[in-house]
């Protein structure tokens, strides 16, 4: 019966977490715990929830308690590599999607390759972010975010026709995506096509006003102007 009130609110708090409400997620899963902690799901959907709220400290806590209760529960350990992700902790993260990616069982690998991207893109190993992002994209080809990691990596290595090539993908895949248009444009000032650049610049202003990143590609395009035949 302990058990019963305990899936229950589980599944209460997962709807919540779908809505986007997380507080209250977060209220019904405490209530679950409380009634029944031994639950890896639960658990898991824990660290879910405070990862959510911003708090990845604690959802590594409830990551961990969550492995330790299944070993095998591979969408656990990718999602304590999120957590080390967004703490920073760039080897942390690294050690625990190699775990998952090494699961042959686990249904959605291209997720753990290109979170080892990014890892190893912000360690400023970019020979290999480069490697598992093009890992994660021969699993997935169309997967936008290892799509936009690797233009990225492409920028950073130089690489600048094999970036632009790359992230013309990714704003063909998510055309709507205000991300997507500001390191297109990025490429492309760097490439020194400056008119394409100042588009792909208003493009992120148009998907994604009123954001830090449509602030920082206005600041652009005011810097390109005068290599630019467009005005305002």
């Amino acid at each position: 019966m302990v058990k019963k009130q305990a899936y229950a609110s589980r599944n209460l708090g997962e709807a919540y977490y779908s809505e986007g409400d997380y507080t209250s997620a977060l209220r019904e899963l405490l209530k679950a715990e409380v009634l029944y902690a031994d639950d890896p799901y639960l658990q898991n959907d824990l660290g879910l929830a405070y990862l959510a709220k911003g708090k990845a400290a604690l959802a590594i806590g409830h990551f961990e308690k969550a492995i330790a209760l299944d070993p095998d529960y591979a969408p656990a350990m990718n999602n304590l590599g999120t957590a080390y992700l967004v703490k920073g902790d760039w080897d942390a993260a690294i050690a625990a999607f190699k775990e998952v990616s090494q699961d042959l069982l686990y249904a959605t690998p291209h997720y753990p390759l290109s979170n080892m991207g990014l890892a190893y893109y912000n360690k400023r190993k970019y020979e290999l972010a480069e490697t598992y992002y093009q890992k994660s994209l021969e699993l997935k080809p169309d997967f936008l975010t290892a799509l936009i990691g690797l233009g990225r990596t492409h920028i950073k290595t130089g690489k600048l026709p094999q970036a632009v090539e790359i992230l013309e993908k990714a704003v063909e895949q998510a055309p709507r995506f205000g991300a997507n248009y500001f390191y297109l444009a990025e490429a492309y000032a760097l490439s020194r096509k400056y008119e394409k650049a100042i588009l792909a610049y208003r493009k992120t202003i148009e998907f994604a006003p009123d954001t830090p990143l449509a602030e920082e590609a206005e600041q652009e395009i005011q810097k390109l102007a005068p290599f630019s035949r467009f005005r305002k």
